[in-house]
């Protein structure tokens, strides 16, 4: 995976923030540019060759024309919310508050972007396992806090390793759970490791769980809201837009104890403040749809 902590500030344009010039431009930009000038195959994004189910986009598309096309509830609509609360429910047997846990974002980007700025303070530290996606370091910095970084080790997270990452100044741990791009699933082992050390430090776990029901091998996911210890200190992040191959809706939910939700909801309204109500309610449909939807 390409690293972007590189590049120096000098290589992007001076308007750029101290912060964030280190990491110039998203390598999904990057390989995006490599791939048009090259005619090549795309494998950076996940660019399903479907369009997701028509049930759903003909729902959207008959609530753009009946409207209000206005802005929608910043928290999100309330179908939305209690459609994520259900699935929740359904699938992991977690009991959620779709109004006072539940937050609807503009991808799961927006959402682990308001989560990081939400929670972050300068000079706390973060664990980052590596590889990962490009926006955590970026946040993390951007947010005047610091990336401590844990590699994978034979696509396994090594707990000695993990161990020393955690120290006095740690806020934070991201988990991808599904790993991407490795694929790791992460065993509940590993994860109580996380909760132990979370508990021990006094620290959040925060879950980008978008690939939660792409699995094969019969493994099963085991969302952090479910691990002993994690539920009132982990914020889940994750988005419909993997589940039904429509990544351009870009509507994605943070779900987090009420403490944790009024840090993530006091950082989106500043970012995106709400998402299309049109496309939360198409969704909302979506997410109860029969199993083999997902």
């Amino acid at each position: 995976m390409a690293d972007n902590r590189s590049r120096t500030s000098a290589d992007f344009d001076s308007a750029v923030c101290m912060a964030l010039a280190p990491f110039g431009t998203s390598i999904f930009t990057d390989i995006t540019a490599l791939v048009r000038d090259c005619g090549a195959v795309n494998l950076s994004q996940g660019f399903p060759d479907v369009d997701g189910p028509l049930e759903i986009r003909e729902l959207a598309a008959r609530e753009i024309l009946r409207g209000p096309n206005q802005y929608a509830p910043p928290d999100g609509v309330p179908a939305f919310r209690h459609a994520v609360a259900a699935k929740m429910r359904r699938f992991y047997g977690v009991e959620v508050c779709p109004e006072t846990e539940v937050t609807v974002t503009g991808g799961a980007t927006e959402g682990l972007a308001a989560t990081l700025l939400g929670l972050l303070n300068p000079g706390d530290e973060v664990v980052l396992i590596e590889p990962f996606y490009d926006l955590y370091p970026a946040m993390v910095c951007r947010a005047g806090a610091i990336p401590v970084y844990v590699p994978l080790r034979n696509n396994r997270l090594d707990a000695d390793d993990l161990a020393t990452a955690f120290g006095p100044k740690t806020r934070a741990i991201v988990i991808n759970n599904p790993q991407n791009p490795c694929g790791h699933v992460y065993s509940r082992a590993e994860l109580d490791a996380v909760a132990d050390l979370c508990s021990q430090y006094d620290a959040i776990a925060i879950g980008d769980e978008v690939y939660e029901h792409i699995l094969f091998d019969g493994r099963t996911h085991t969302t952090l809201l479910a691990v002993q210890g994690l539920r009132e200190r982990s914020v889940v992040v994750s988005s419909t837009a993997k589940t039904f191959s429509m990544t351009g809706w870009k509507t994605g939910y943070a779900i987090a104890s009420p403490r944790l939700t009024a840090a993530v909801r006091a950082a989106h309204q500043f970012i995106a403040y709400c998402i299309p109500g049109m496309f939360q309610t198409a969704m909302a449909a979506g997410i109860a749809m029969p199993d083999n939807y997902y």
